[in-house]
């Protein structure tokens, strides 16, 4: 297709085909020249939107006179013109005392539809769940299997590690204070309370939430960006049975059991540096820990193990499910699983400590 153009003096007359495919041989023709006062399109073939914009921007104005076009063609160039002529409103930014009060009145807003959304995702996944339990559909026990180890069995050295040390800095940082006042023995009950109670679930609980929580969303988000959950619909397949029941049950389960081991390995932590440091032998710590190790905060701390592994399962498979788009979008949900699940298992360890202080535990 060929397209031309001529000029009289300052009219300027087209011919031929202006379509996208005759763009670069008119380029080609580009000389410095004025802006047209006339343009003339009798002898014009054809025009699309390509052509259009070129004749707008290279040769004339948006209000140049147009002369035997047709009224298909000059439809096009006006609403070419029309386009041009749109300019997309920038609201002001409010800076200061607003521009706070406004950002965070948006951060709340998101922060309400984010909570709205992850409690309608529970009771979905809580339907799934009394659905298996009544037989109506199945448990993939394999997968759950499967779960259990990469989230819970292969954990275990990292956690207990950081267990480890954070038992021997609380014993170090208790000894200093309470030196002062001639009780460093007293070093055994603040390590034997702290990670029974708190310590070792709570330490069990964040390391999850960035190991498993992220793996769980960027498994699944990996598999929504690349339309794998669209083909499990597609197959007949429930993506909640499928993905998120198997991941969920295996944190419920596995989450208490690394938490004792965590537990452990925080009192070990500290019946060493008491050993080595403090002058508390090993006989006497294992004396006191058992007078001051009551059932009731061991079960303090088991209680909410399986309640941070259900938070920590279902925010992370929920932002994985949201995931649209591209590589970007998984990262950025993967970041947004770990910082929402880390902050609700701290939200809920707080309101535990709260309840069980009134009911006197």
């Amino acid at each position: 297709m060929s397209a031309e153009f001529t000029w009289e003096q300052r009219d300027l007359h087209l011919r031929g085909h202006w379509t996208l495919e005759a763009i670069a041989s008119l380029e080609a023709q580009l000389a410095p020249q004025p802006a047209a006062a006339r343009v003339h399109g009798a002898a014009l073939a054809s025009i699309d939107s390509a052509g259009a914009l070129l004749l707008l921007t290279r040769f004339c104005g948006d209000t140049t006179e147009r002369i035997g076009f047709s009224p298909a063609a000059e439809k096009l160039i006006e609403l070419i013109v029309a386009r041009r002529a749109t300019k997309v409103a920038k609201l002001p930014r409010a800076h200061g005392l607003l521009g706070m009060l406004e950002r965070a009145g948006i951060a709340m807003v998101r922060a309400k539809n984010e909570a709205l959304a992850l409690l309608g995702f529970t009771g979905l996944v809580l339907e799934r769940a009394v659905q298996v339990a009544l037989g109506r559909r199945r448990l993939r026990l394999t997968a759950t299997v499967f779960h259990m180890e990469r989230a819970g069995l292969d954990a275990v050295p990292i956690v207990c590690l950081l267990s480890f040390l954070v038992g021997a800095v609380v014993a170090f940082l208790g000894a200093t204070v309470l030196a002062d006042f001639g009780a460093a023995v007293l070093t055994v009950e603040l390590v034997t309370y702290s990670f029974l109670r708190e310590f070792g679930v709570l330490l069990t609980a964040i390391l999850l939430a960035g190991r498993s929580g992220s793996a769980f969303t960027a498994e699944i988000g990996m598999m929504r960006a690349r339309e794998e959950i669209d083909a499990i619909r597609a197959l007949g397949l429930d993506p909640i049975e499928l993905l998120v029941l198997p991941r969920t049950l295996a944190l419920i389960v596995m989450l208490p059991l690394v938490a004792f081991l965590a537990v452990l390995a925080g009192i070990l932590g500290g019946a060493l540096v008491g050993s080595l440091s403090l002058g508390i032998s090993p006989g006497l710590f294992l004396a006191r820990l058992q007078e001051a190790a009551e059932l009731r905060h061991f079960f303090v701390g088991m209680i909410k193990a399986p309640i941070f592994a259900l938070l920590i399962a279902l925010t992370a498979c929920r932002q994985g499910l949201s995931v649209s788009g591209s590589a970007e979008a998984v990262g950025r949900h993967t970041t947004a699983s770990v910082v929402q699940a880390i902050f609700l298992v701290i939200l809920f360890d707080a309101l535990f400590a709260i309840l069980f202080r009134e009911i006197g535990w």
